[in-house]
């Protein structure tokens, strides 16, 4: 029964993805739900004293995004101390960029950009050289980490790290050394990328309280991207429960504006098993609420299965011991109904999984666990249909829009059609959703997932898929909603807009159905609700949402750059262009230089902050 509504949202677009009711011009939330859907007469109705009204003023609405694969969690204790490349459109401003925040980060602190972007992005189609960085940051450290391939450190980190000629080699990796025997600061992952984890984790950490307004800022981060629902996948260097006590607190405190499921990723080779008997132990699937709850276990299950993405390198063969040390670890989650997803890049890795599985499940069926492969970028049609028969899924993300390039020039064209068959997925019956692996692979922006999806491109611009493996823009975008529920086992409690369903919505930027394919990457949020609450507000919404505290500490690149970096407009390119010629501020010479690039990438109104903190008169008009 429907009673007074909180909130009445009118006059919009709105994509329900209800099939019995797929347009809507109105909605009304009650107790962090949606109570109604309909047209504006029926809704504005309900509508009483009390009821508070946002006018939509006919933009595109649709139900709030879920990433089905994010390590949002280790992601939000680091946000503010990485300058994020995400978005950035080329070296010289990537670089500009490192250079001021190296300007302004004390000692001890490192500068670092730990993924979310690809050389391919970049119009020079190019890493920086060490010499480069070297040059920027002579005294500063600095680690850039680039996809799961290879980490940049300078001179300055590697003294810190005390990486020396005497250093021993890391296990399926290379520390690349100068004729002396001296580490140059390049290393490279073949394809093991533990010794870019391992160094990225002995940077300095933030103290508690920083980490919680880190992670809060990484919330309404992707908030403003329209996100509204994560399923973390773990991490390495992520304990349970150690590494989870600041998003517990958040949850506690009332001041997490995501929801989240967690899977709890093992961190003991070769005590993966007791792991997973440990922590059945202390928490059951499902424990929790709508907005924190517990999702299982993985994505790493036993480490002699992790078959780490690196397309530059060949594809890595498990070891033999692998089925041995997977099935006792697959006898117990099904045994206690946990679900769980495996990190699997390649169909050789998944069907010996699928070996293990198969046998496992002759002995304890699977019916009604929600299990899944994550990534399957060169799955085959006979492994999709054995996940079928098995009732698994499979989780999707965009690593092929950072990797693309990578992938053809080692395996070509033709091979990279099918990575993933998403189609074929579909088609065969297998529950699938869509996310990013964010935040040290590819970025967390889901506008850019949902353009690959559509466009079949990377952000670099190559064209993988031929239409028989591209989805509608409706279908792509139920991957990134309704079908993700699965994947949580929160089916009808979220992902539509629908009566009853939780009350999370995006209202968008740009119309999603009618901007063309590759501006479906541009496009945010200007209003972000969670539970019927605003968690983001922008444009004519800027004054619903909460203020955020400050990005701590006052040195983080947060608080100068921000997090994903928009396209901008080409006006803002003219203005900026026309206002260097004639400017007289005493920051000329350092501030116009990168003129040019910088109105490329950075939004009008973060443009005019940026230049006015720097003393530029000349966005004064």
């Amino acid at each position: 029964m429907i009673t007074t509504p909180d909130l009445i949202l009118f006059n919009g677009k709105i994509t329900t993805l209800d099939r019995q009711r797929p347009e809507a011009q109105a909605v009304a939330v009650q107790d962090g739900r949606f109570a109604a859907v309909g047209a504006d007469r029926e809704i504005m109705a309900l509508a009483g004293a009390d009821t508070k009204r946002i006018d939509l003023r006919g933009r595109r609405v649709i139900p709030g995004l879920i990433d089905n694969h994010m390590h949002v969690i280790r992601g939000g204790l680091n946000y503010n101390m990485e300058l994020r490349w995400d978005g950035v459109r080329s070296l010289a401003d990537a670089l500009a960029m490192l250079k001021q925040q190296v300007d302004r980060t004390p000692a001890p602190q490192w500068v670092r950009v730990v993924g979310g972007f690809t050389e391919h992005q970049f119009a020079e189609k190019r890493l920086p050289t060490l010499d480069e960085i070297n040059a920027i940051a002579p005294d500063t450290p600095v680690f850039i980490l680039h996809l799961y391939d290879r980490a940049l450190l300078n001179r300055a980190a590697v003294r810190v790290l005390g990486y020396t000629k005497d250093t021993p080699a890391f296990p399926a990796a290379e520390m690349v050394r100068d004729a002396n025997g001296e580490p140059t600061g390049l290393l490279i992952a073949q394809p093991n990328a533990t010794i870019l984890y391992a160094t990225l984790a002995k940077g300095p950490k933030l103290p508690p309280e920083y980490q919680k307004n880190s992670t809060r800022h990484f919330m309404r981060e992707v908030n403003r991207l329209g996100i509204t629902g994560v399923i973390d996948a773990g991490g390495g260097f992520q304990n349970y429960p150690e590494d989870y006590r600041i998003i517990e607190e958040l949850h506690r405190d009332g001041e997490m504006t995501v929801r989240i499921a967690y899977n709890l990723f093992t961190q003991k080779p070769k005590q993966e098993l007791q792991d997973f008997t440990t922590w059945s132990k202390q928490v059951k699937p499902g424990q929790g609420d709508d907005l924190y709850r517990n999702n299982g276990a993985g994505e790493m299950l036993v480490y002699s299965a992790a078959d780490y993405e690196d397309f530059r390198v060949e594809r890595p063969d498990m070891v033999p011991s692998m089925e041995g040390e997977l099935e006792p670890v697959i006898r117990l989650l099904a045994g206690n109904r946990w679900p769980w997803r495996l990190h699997a890049t390649y169909n050789e890795t998944i069907g010996r999984a699928l070996d293990v599985f198969e046998k496992v499940n002759r002995d304890i069926p699977f019916d009604g666990v929600h299990w899944f492969i994550d990534h399957a970028e060169t799955i085959d049609d006979r492994n999709i249909d054995r996940i079928a028969k098995l009732g698994g899924g499979i989780a999707v993300q965009h690593r092929m829009a950072y990797q693309g390039e990578y992938f053809v020039e080692r395996y070509g064209a033709r091979a990279a059609e099918r990575t993933p068959p998403i189609r074929r997925i579909m088609a065969a019956g297998v529950h699938i959703g869509a996310g990013t692996d964010a935040t040290r692979v590819a970025s967390y922006n889901p506008w850019v997932s949902l353009s690959w999806l559509v466009t079949g491109k990377t952000v670099g611009g190559l064209s993988l898929y031929p239409a028989a493996n591209l989805v509608d823009r409706e279908t792509a975008l139920r991957l990134w909603t309704e079908a993700n529920t699965w994947f949580s086992t929160e089916e009808g409690k979220k992902g539509q807009i629908k009566a009853g369903q939780l009350a999370d919505l995006a209202v968008l930027s740009d119309d999603y159905f009618a901007v063309p394919g590759e501006a479906i990457q541009d496009i945010t949020s200007v209003l972000t609700l969670v539970g019927g609450k605003p968690v983001h507000g922008d444009d004519a919404f800027k004054d619903l949402a909460p203020p955020l505290p400050a990005a701590m500490p006052d040195w983080s690149p947060v608080r100068r750059f921000g997090g994903y970096h928009q396209r901008a407009d080409k006006g803002a390119e003219t203005r900026l262009a026309s206002a260097a010629g004639d400017c007289g501020c005493a920051n000329a010479c350092t501030i116009h230089g990168h003129a040019h690039a910088w109105s490329a990438d950075v939004p009008v109104a973060d443009e005019k902050s940026f230049w006015g903190a720097l003393g530029c008169s000349c966005w004064a008009f």
